[in-house]
Order: C-alpha cells, then sequence, then structure tokens
C-alpha cells in the first residue's frame, strides 16, 4: 500500500527543481559576500545577510526587474514552500545549536543575578509592547487576527534577545572573560529560554485560540516536556552522544545530534508548541558536560552557522519590503517600535541589574549587550509572518528591529566597559582566555564557533 501512494505522488517538476536550486545557490552567494563586507565594515554579518534578500526581493528586484522577480520568487504556493522548508530545517538547527552553547556551570554560579535581570529585562519590553500592540493601526494586523493575540506577539518580538550575537560580539570585543560579559551570557541564557516559550504560546493562541482549558494543558505540556527532558531525555542523549563518539570519525556525533534537535523540535511541534522551543531544549542537552565529545560537533556547527543560517536569513530578507517604509504611518510605527524595544530593554536590564547591587556602569553595559536581537528576533517575526499575525509591514519593521539593536550592541558596550575597572579574578581569566585561544580552542566558551549571526 505504502509503495503504491508513493508511486502515484507526482514527481517534482523539473523547472520548480531549478528554480529551487538556483534559489539556494543565489541567496548564499549574496549571503556570504555581503556578510564579509558587513564584517569588514564592523558590522555583524546578519546585516549582510538580511541585505541579500532586500536586494533580491520585492525591495529592490521586485521594483527595478518585476519579470525577472517573479520568475526567481514565483509566487506558487508549492514553489515557496521548497525553499521554506529548507529554512525551517535550518532555523531548528540553528536554535539547537545556540542551545549546546548554553554553559550550565555559569547560570548555577551566576542563576539568581541572571534571573532577576532576565525576569527586569522580559517584563518592561513586554508590557511596553503589549500596550503598543493595543494602539497600532488596525493595517499592520494580519488579517483575521484578534488585536490581543498581535499586541502579545509585538510584546514577545520586543522581550527577547539574542545569544548567538550576543556570544559573538562578547568574543570579537574580548569581553568573556568579565564578569559582565559571563553575567550577560547568563541573563540572555534566560531570556533565550523563556522567549521561545512565549512564542510557543503565541503561536497557539494565533492557530487555536486560547481558552482556560487549553492554557492548562499548554502549561502541563511545558512542565511535562521539561521534566521528560532532564529526567529521561538527558540520560538518554548522553548515551547516544557517548555511543557516537566511540567512532574517530565526526560524522556519527554530528548525525546523532541533528536527529536530537529535529526531534526535539517534532515533539514540542505534536504537543501545539513552537518546534523552536524543543530544538533549544534538544540543544541545550547535547552541549550538557558528559554528553559525548563536543569537539566532533564542529562540523555540524560549521555547517549551521555559514550554511543554514545565512541561507535562513537571507531568505528572511526576501520577505521585507522597505518600500513600505514610504508610508508615513508605517514609518511612524517603526520609529516607535524601535524606541519600545530599545528603552524597554535597557531599562529593564538596567533596573535588573542595580536590583543585584551592580553599579550604573555596569548596568548599562548588561543593557547594551542584552538589547541586541539578532538572529532570535529574525526568526520570531518569520513565525508571526508565517502564522498570519504580521503583515509584510508590520514583519519589516520587527527585522528592522534586529539590524538595528544588533549595531547598536558593540559601540555602547565599549563605551560602558571603558568605565568599569578590570578586577583580578577578570585577569586570570583573560591569561586562560588567551591561553585557549592560541591553542584554538576554548572549554566551556559559549562563542566558540558562533557566528556573527
Amino acid at each position: 500500500m505504502t509503495d503504491h501512494v508513493l508511486a502515484a505522488a507526482p514527481a517534482l517538476p523539473s523547472h520548480e527543481l531549478l528554480v529551487f536550486l538556483l534559489q539556494v545557490a543565489v541567496l548564499l552567494l549574496g549571503a556570504f559576500a555581503l556578510g564579509r563586507l558587513a564584517q569588514r565594515l564592523g558590522l555583524p554579518a546578519i546585516v549582510g545577510e538580511l541585505l541579500t534578500g532586500v536586494v533580491i526581493g520585492p525591495s529592490v528586484l521586485g521594483h527595478a526587474l518585476p519579470d525577472l522577480s517573479a520568475w526567481f520568487l514565483p509566487s506558487t504556493g508549492e514553489q515557496q514552500h521548497l525553499l521554506d522548508a529548507t529554512c525551517q530545517i535550518g532555523v531548528l538547527l540553528l536554535v539547537g545549536v545556540t542551545g549546546t552553547h548554553l554553559d550550565a556551570a555559569m547560570l548555577r554560579r551566576r542563576g539568581g543575578s541572571a534571573l532577576t535581570i532576565s525576569i527586569c529585562g522580559l517584563a518592561i519590553p513586554l508590557v511596553l509592547g503589549l500596550a503598543a500592540g493595543t494602539l497600532m493601526p488596525a493595517g499592520l494586523i494580519g488579517d483575521g487576527t484578534p488585536r490581543w493575540v498581535f499586541a502579545l506577539f509585538l510584546g514577545t518580538a520586543m522581550s527577547v534577545s539574542a545569544i548567538p550575537v550576543i556570544a559573538k560580539t562578547l568574543s570579537d570585543m574580548r569581553l568573556l572573560h568579565r564578569d559582565i560579559g559571563q553575567l550577560v551570557l547568563a541573563a540572555g541564557t534566560v531570556d533565550d529560554a523563556i522567549g521561545w516559550f512565549l512564542l510557543s504560546v503565541v503561536s497557539a493562541a494565533a492557530t487555536v485560540g486560547v481558552t482556560a482549558a487549553r492554557v492548562t494543558a499548554g502549561v502541563a505540556y511545558l512542565i511535562g516536556f521539561i521534566a521528560l527532558a532532564v529526567l529521561i531525555g538527558r540520560p538518554l542523549v548522553r548515551r547516544a552522544l557517548s555511543l557516537a563518539a566511540r567512532s574517530p570519525e565526526a560524522g556519527p556525533s554530528t548525525a546523532v545530534a541533528v536527529v536530537l534537535i529535529l526531534l526535539g523540535g517534532a515533539l514540542t511541534q505534536a504537543l501545539g508548541m513552537e518546534p523552536v522551543f524543543g530544538a533549544f531544549i534538544a540543544g541545550i542537552l547535547v552541549g550538557l558536560p558528559g554528553a559525548g565529545d563536543q569537539r566532533k560537533l564542529a562540523p555540524l556547527r560549521t555547517v549551521v552557522m555559514s550554511v543554514l543560517a545565512p541561507l535562513f536569513i537571507a531568505s528572511a530578507g526576501l520577505r521585507m519590503d522597505l518600500s513600505e517604509l514610504r508610508r508615513p504611518s508605517i514609518a511612524l510605527a517603526a520609529l516607535a517600535v524601535l524606541a519600545i524595544a530599545v528603552i524597554g530593554k535597557f531599562a529593564g536590564a538596567y533596573l535588573g541589574a542595580r536590583l543585584t547591587g551592580l553599579r550604573s556602569w555596569e548596568a548599562l553595559a548588561l543593557g547594551a549587550g542584552m538589547n541586541a536581537r539578532g538572529v532570535v528576533e529574525v526568526v520570531v517575526a518569520t513565525t508571526g509572518l508565517r502564522l498570519g499575525v504580521l503583515t509584510t509591514a508590520t514583519y519589516t519593521v520587527v527585522v528592522l528591529v534586529a539590524v538595528v539593536t544588533s549595531l547598536m550592541a558593540p559601540p555602547l558596550l565599549r563605551l560602558a566597559m571603558n568605565h568599569v575597572e578590570q578586577n583580578e579574578r577578570e585577569t586570570v581569566r583573560h591569561a586562560m582566555h588567551d591561553a585557549w585561544s592560541a591553542a584554538g580552542s576554548e572549554p566551556g566558551d559559549p562563542a566558540r564557533n558562533v557566528s556573527s549571526t
């Protein structure tokens, strides 16, 4: 019966396959070239990668050469689904690899401070985003989406941080050995975990609605999934990766890690939550100490950060239409959303840092680091567009927040850290950091092999 069903399925038309292959090749080439150019200019690579999609998409090519754009980016659902499915795998592996960079020991040491900073850094922009969502023009809300769902989504988008961008920024600026750098990573890790859960809640609200029974079931599923991951998933993951690590080759470890991350995403998808949450938790389990030889995951990180992540980010740029910003109402909304994102995150992180006893410049440095949204914001925006919560205009606004906040982080961090003296513990860590870097590997470094996306 199965053979009959598979045989009856029509083969992929040669033209659709040709267009798909050209899409992937052109997007990757552009993302690589413009990403490297951005880095040479001192900007995060995500800026150039997103610009690739902007140039090839409706913002530039769609206006300059509409016939070529229509051929290269046809509006047929089947053609779009090919690229979307490929990018969805890239997103899950990107989020999973991000989870492997969690430093559990650091999180335990600084858990209290990190939790306080993270809660404040989440709560204030979340509330401001909710308020803004209730006041936004109706034209910015996806068709058929209740305003409260849109407001909840906007609040979630305003509250997230991005560990990949934060880690790469701290590494480039040689701040990973500083107490502030480690605290930014710890708080950002908590932010990431809560952010993926909030995204799952919003996704459920946008698709199946929210009732008391569904909320209760959702919380039960969340608690159950985390308990399952800790009690059963952790030893199983450790065993699977340990067996794979017996091979002298990196292939088995890489394959097992990919399977685990995708299964984590599939499980949360089956439970009605966003698959990125499951992929993130699976990535954390894969990266825990004792879970196989982490060095053998280097090929996975290379492929994800050098191929799949740039492809996803470039494809995200395809959905941006900067011409929307010519409309005064959209431009004003963009300025308002950006102000809410920046002020909310800075105010929240600053308040949390001061409550934990940090000085003003240290608190400002924390705000600068956690303000970077990067690829996490792009994932959130893409999810909102896919679910119909966001329009193209709103999607463009949210992705712009990711770009601008990622650009703001390095100079503001440099300014704040110039006023924070290095203590003795940090001096010792600095020497160890240099020794590890000279050896080409830094044990426990959350930024190891992390791309600037």
